[in-house]
């Protein structure tokens, strides 16, 4: 980590979080290890939060985190996220902890996304299971008072990956859009890039991770923007976007990048660059460079929300 100019709290976040590796390679070892490091930075759900389940036949597993009080007269606005963890990691207890922040800092419906798993349901899967839950919230299926005309699909990692896809799958399928899509150190496209010659061993996401990442989610073949959102050639009329990197991160560019060609194409976009912020690092959340990005995000989603 020399070469990377990290905070002293980072550093520990980056060790602490390091030490919950296994040597397996197995899938089931990495995992569990993967659950056990998430729980381990799980705080207590915040009062005033409600959390349940749901299982509907023809949807993926969803998590609803609600305000305990009674929904605004015109229905919640609402949050559809997924998940991180490269498509092959993580499912609804690895992110929960966000997801309640979110919910008791806006007064906001959540609803996270169970999507299957790589390799063994490889793309289009994740994003076929992100576009149905969309729907069935965006259509009134789960039977949740929410206002239709506010919504936003987040996503960190390969949980932002889906969101950028879900908001170019809608526009394929002439629906409506997002009210905006909230990308996280989002995971985009598969070019050389300056970030991934700068950060190729960065601090929990290595340049070799990702790559593994990319190759269980998608069969060798596909070059699909639906997979991959930056080789799309056309961004017009996608929902206005808040992007936020980690400035230690291999994707960094991505992020960037995505905006670039967003704006390019007359979409609003909310950039925050993340200095001295590292891959994952939505769980360090006692560090002032992430408490940064909290901030941003959260204004970000109050004001697209208003």
């Amino acid at each position: 980590m020399q070469r990377y100019a990290l905070s002293a709290g980072m550093q520990v976040f980056i060790e602490r979080t390091r030490a919950f590796g296994v040597a397996d390679p197995a899938l089931t070892a990495q995992r569990a290890a993967y659950s056990r490091m998430a729980a381990a930075f799980t705080p207590p759900c915040p009062k005033g939060v409600q959390v349940r389940d749901l299982s509907l036949p023809g949807l993926a597993p969803l998590r609803v985190f609600q305000p305990a009080q009674s929904a605004p007269a015109d229905g919640w606005p609402a949050l559809l996220f997924m998940h991180g963890g490269g498509w092959m990691l993580g499912g609804l207890d690895s992110h929960a902890f966000f997801c309640a922040e979110l919910t008791a800092r806006l007064e906001v419906l959540v609803v996270a996304v169970d999507y299957r798993l790589s390799p063994e349901t490889p793309f289009p899967a994740a994003l076929h299971d992100s576009l149905a839950a969309w729907r069935a919230l965006r259509d009134g299926v789960l039977d949740i008072p929410i206002d239709p005309t506010r919504l936003v699909a987040i996503g960190d990692s390969a949980g932002g990956n889906l969101a950028a896809a879900l908001c170019l799958a809608l526009r394929e399928a002439g629906e409506p859009q997002p009210r905006m899509q909230a990308l996280i150190y989002p995971a985009l496209g598969d070019e050389d890039s300056v970030s991934r010659r700068e950060c190729a061993d960065a601090p929990l996401l290595s340049v070799a991770d990702m790559q593994a990442c990319l190759n269980a989610y998608l069969p060798s073949t596909t070059r699909s923007p639906l997979a991959l959102p930056l080789l799309a050639d056309n961004f017009k009329g996608l929902a206005p976007a808040f992007i936020a990197v980690a400035e230690f991160d291999p994707l960094r560019d991505d992020g960037l990048l995505y905006a670039q060609r967003l704006e390019d194409h007359g979409v609003t976009v909310d950039y925050f660059p993340g200095h001295g912020l590292v891959h994952g690092c939505l769980r360090a959340r006692e560090l002032p460079e992430v408490e940064q990005l909290y901030e941003a995000l959260l204004a970000a989603l109050e004001n697209s929300l208003d």
